[in-house]
């Protein structure tokens, strides 16, 4: 590839030109496309990811910076990061599918129930809403930390943040480091 095409396509992303993408399809659809199937290992899957990666590329276009990784570089991290997303997107769904096509409760045996944890709800409650709105998404309703970003509208930097932060005031409730971590199991 050669640097005058490289430029002449960062020059129209970043004015928003619809032929960035039909330039970056056709100079680097391929090679991404095989960063994302080593990935995912699915050509139908890798197909999604290449085409979310483009809308990802374009959304952010305004983000790229030529002085801190070459245009290739850029591209590849967001398709392998968009592969990644894909891939545990997909396992945590067809985890919840076979969650309800085996029961509509969980199978969680007698010795595993902890009645200290049995009110993690109420608990929960008595944390800042928006701790408890990442705590609930990451372990009541099974995302990952991209997916609460992208739902919650939240960047993954602040989801991390309040998951720690959360985390750190529900110890705080339970008292002791060994209840938190056996609430975090119980959760998984």
């Amino acid at each position: 590839m050669s640097t005058l095409i490289e430029r002449h396509i960062v020059s129209l992303l970043a004015e928003k030109d619809d032929k960035a993408i039909s330039l970056l399809y056709e100079n680097y659809g391929d090679t991404l496309f095989g960063v994302a199937y080593k990935v995912v290992k699915d050509e139908d899957l890798a197909q999604d990811v290449l085409q979310e990666s483009f809308i990802k590329i374009w959304k952010k276009a305004d983000t790229y910076d030529p002085s801190k990784a070459k245009l290739f570089t850029w591209l590849f991290r967001i398709t392998r990061n968009t592969a990644i997303d894909k891939l545990r997107s997909v396992t945590n769904k067809s985890d919840k599918e076979i969650q309800i096509d085996v029961s509509d409760v969980y199978n969680v045996g007698v010795k595993s129930i902890n009645p200290e944890h049995l009110d993690i709800q109420d608990n929960l409650d008595k944390i800042e809403d928006k701790y408890r709105i990442v705590l609930e998404a990451l372990f009541f309703e099974g995302m990952t930390q991209q997916e609460a970003s992208d739902e919650l509208d939240i960047p993954l930097g602040t989801i991390k943040s309040r998951l720690k932060i959360g985390l750190r005031e529900l110890g705080k409730i339970y008292g002791t480091t060994m209840s938190l971590l056996l609430l975090l199991n119980l959760l998984s």
